[in-house]
């Protein structure tokens, strides 16, 4: 890394947007995604360093609320807040007063009460974050909520093929599989769209969330059921875990056909490369490999699975320090 890298990481970029919360990614303009984005690029470099820390968030607090399981965006936020010198305490359900019946509001309105200067929660319930977001004066930063929303998810898979691909504008990304249940296709889908990326929604008639149709015709993406007439034409391919524990059968009839109709085959990738060797492949993870993404696909030199992953950190370094050095605005 260079002096100058070095040096501007040890005084931060200038250049911030003032938003109070990150509860869903329509909260951001072009303009504050980019900016997040390129003091990502920044933070990322932190990554090679021999000693992992900057100064920029010492003396503030973060509290990861984590009432679902999770293994990338807890450590990664966990990650993130270290390595800006935040003290960053990690609360599951399991290790709370949830367990003990103790309710959402009660838990949060304590924690708050210590003095936190921040919480990033992810629950269960759509909307959770938001609810939240009302009850506490800490910054609250939306790690997913339910089958709603996952913008800091968003964000990471932008920047990863960004750093691929360069500008997204014009590029065309599919996102593939099980759309009902996702809570990064909706976040994916407004970052992409504010960043002028064209997308294209695929998915077997059973797995198209309600009312999405209308959603396609104001806002102008795509949707598609064949999966094989679109990925010729792909920049980026965006393959999303069949989420079968939220599931209670009926949406395809059996993992083998699913895979026949929807999975990024050995054969599918070859079509992609072959038509834009160029082109990406994302899964925001965890994997089902064999079901909806081969080994072939998951390990080739055009995934960024392990990008993504890399560049959450970068990410969530950036979200926190937009969102809590220096003077904020509310938003």
């Amino acid at each position: 890394m260079s002096p100058t890298t070095a040096a501007t990481l040890e005084t931060p970029p200038t250049t911030r947007h003032t938003k109070r919360h990150l509860l869903s990614s329509a909260d951001l303009d072009r303009d504050q995604i980019k900016a997040i984005l390129d003091t990502a690029a920044e933070m990322h470099t932190v990554q090679s360093r021999e000693v992992k820390k900057l100064p920029t968030l010492r003396g503030r607090t973060v509290v990861n609320l984590f009432f679902e399981d999770s293994t990338r965006t807890r450590s990664s936020f966990e990650i993130a807040g270290k390595w800006l010198s935040a003290d960053v305490i990690n609360v599951s359900a399991k290790g709370s007063s949830t367990s003990k019946g103790e309710s959402l509001r009660d838990t949060v309105l304590t924690i708050a009460a210590m003095g936190v200067d921040a919480l990033v929660i992810r629950h269960s319930a759509s909307g959770a974050a938001h609810q939240v977001a009302q009850w506490v004066d800490a910054h609250v930063v939306n790690a997913g909520d339910g089958m709603h929303e996952h913008p800091t998810q968003a964000l990471l898979d932008a920047y990863s093929m960004q750093q691929r691909l360069g500008d997204l504008e014009g590029r065309h990304v599919a996102i593939v599989g099980d759309l009902t249940h996702s809570r990064v296709v909706r976040s994916n889908l407004i970052t992409l769209r504010t960043l002028g990326a064209k997308v294209t929604l695929v998915a077997p008639p059973t797995l198209m969330p309600s009312g999405i149709g209308a959603w396609a015709a104001s806002d102008g993406f795509e949707l598609s059921h064949d999966l094989d007439a679109v990925l010729p034409t792909a920049d980026a391919v965006m393959m999303l875990r069949v989420q079968r524990e939220r599931m209670s059968g009926g949406f395809f009839p059996t993992a083998r056909e699913y895979t026949v109709g929807y999975g990024l085959t050995r054969p599918r990738l070859e079509t992609l490369t072959r038509a834009n060797p160029d082109a990406v492949i994302c899964h925001p993870g965890p994997m089902n490999r064999g079901l909806e993404i081969a080994a072939d696909a998951a390990d080739a030199a055009q995934s960024l699975v392990l990008d993504q992953v890399s560049a959450g950190v970068a990410v969530r370094m950036s979200v926190l320090y937009h969102l809590l050095s220096g003077e904020e605005t509310q938003s």
